[in-house]
């Protein structure tokens, strides 16, 4: 029997638009080609664990994006690209990093706050005796792009709280006087979507995800900042200098 996709049955997206969206990612990715026949609405009916009816909305949906092309007699086709607008950068200064969110300037919609402690590794730094976190989702233009959950010290949330309620947290920190961070480090790592992140991001389950962990310290090696960001896929570019 064949392994069957799973999708997000909690979603509020309906079946028909999350196997739409895995079908733009494959043409996107290059999986599926410009004038490649799709596989027999029962074999992706099966794959999914869905109707051949709901294979039909989804293919319709990409039909009428210029996607997709169904052809009497032959089947349905790939007739069109996905365009490549992979505008978040994940830099790898800190400077560059700080630009990338003054410039895109996202909507932030925070759905959590407390006093907690922060997951911290031992090769992160000495903890600070308490953490504000913040756990929050950024958009461009309406469209979700990444859910971030924020570890920071508290006596340095203190100082500005509305302004680190309200603002994204890095440039902030940045302008702070005192040069307050010494170290910034940052892990990414290749992923999939879980069923909250899928949910709050709007793509469906087990999607390619980047996940990015930051760690910033101040001179005594104290973890003033910890981010833990999950960005969509399809939304992120990596460019590294290649130094000879």
């Amino acid at each position: 029997m064949p392994n069957i996709m799973n999708l997000d049955a909690t979603s509020h997206i309906p079946k028909y638009a999350q196997i739409a969206d895995i079908f733009r990612q494959r043409i996107a990715r290059g999986a599926w080609s410009r004038g490649q026949r799709l596989p027999a609405n029962e074999e992706l009916a099966a794959e999914f664990g869905v109707s051949r009816v709901t294979i039909r909305q989804a293919v319709d949906l990409l039909t009428r994006d210029g996607l997709l092309e169904a052809q009497q007699g032959r089947g349905t086709f790939i007739t069109g690209s996905v365009p490549q607008d992979r505008w978040l950068r994940v830099e790898t200064t800190l400077a560059d990093l700080a630009n990338v969110y003054r410039d895109t300037s996202p909507e932030i919609i925070n759905i959590a706050e407390s006093k907690s402690d922060a997951p911290l590794r031992p090769e992160d730094g000495k903890p600070a005796p308490s953490y504000v976190f913040m756990r929050r989702v950024h958009s461009r233009k309406r469209q979700a792009y990444c859910v971030i959950s924020i570890y920071l010290d508290e006596t340095i949330f203190r100082k500005s709280p509305k302004r680190f309620r309200t603002k994204t947290v890095i440039p902030l920190l940045t302008e702070m006087p005192g040069k307050i961070i010494k170290t910034a480090r940052q892990t990414l790592s290749i992923g999939t979507a879980d069923l909250e992140v899928s949910r709050l991001l709007g793509i469906p389950l087990n999607s390619p995800v980047a996940e990015v962990r930051r760690v910033f310290t101040s001179r005594d090696n104290t973890v003033i900042y910890l981010g833990e960001v999950t960005y969509r896929g399809d939304f992120v570019r990596i460019e590294m200098d290649l130094r000879p």
